[in-house]
């Protein structure tokens, strides 16, 4: 089967069952993604699909067929994307980093549907992201600033 990731088009060979999350990591080698709790209850496996912040280590990979897949190893290429990685290390975000690309897939998701986001927006859409050092007020503040940057108007 073919996957548009990251903008570009790759073909697997894999169980249409299997996790999308198994396909990225062990057949594609993308590490970035992290298997977390294999429950869609951490977030740390969170991609875009469509835009969409979705679990890869629940999602079927026949579902992302045809659909347009962002990791982070490709969300740096968006505006947004490359917003948040900054403010990420302006911010000094991550302690240990395990979730932080979950953490950065579902902002940039945020962002892209509401630019200018409060921070009842923030909390919802990040509460399905667990940090396990408890970065939450850095994460707030990295994509309150995200949300501020030149390039993220372009």
């Amino acid at each position: 089967m073919d996957l548009q990731i990251n903008e570009h088009t790759v073909s697997v060979a894999a169980d249409p069952d299997l996790p999308l999350l198994w396909v990225l990591r062990d057949l594609l080698g993308m590490t970035g993604t992290k298997f977390g709790c294999g429950m869609a209850l951490c977030g740390a496996c969170t991609v875009l699909v469509d835009g969409q912040a979705l679990r890869s280590c629940v999602l079927p990979v026949a579902q992302a067929v045809g659909k347009k897949i962002t990791t982070i190893e490709g969300i740096g290429a968006s505006p947004v994307g490359a917003a948040l990685q900054g403010a990420w290390q302006d911010i000094n975000v991550p302690q240990c980093g395990y979730c932080q690309a979950g953490q950065i897939m579902s902002a940039a998701a945020l962002l892209q549907a509401k630019p200018q986001p409060s921070d009842a927006d923030i909390d919802a859409a990040m509460s399905g992201n667990i940090c396990r050092c408890g970065t939450y007020t850095r994460i707030r503040t990295a994509i309150k600033q995200a949300a501020n940057r030149g390039e993220m108007r372009k």
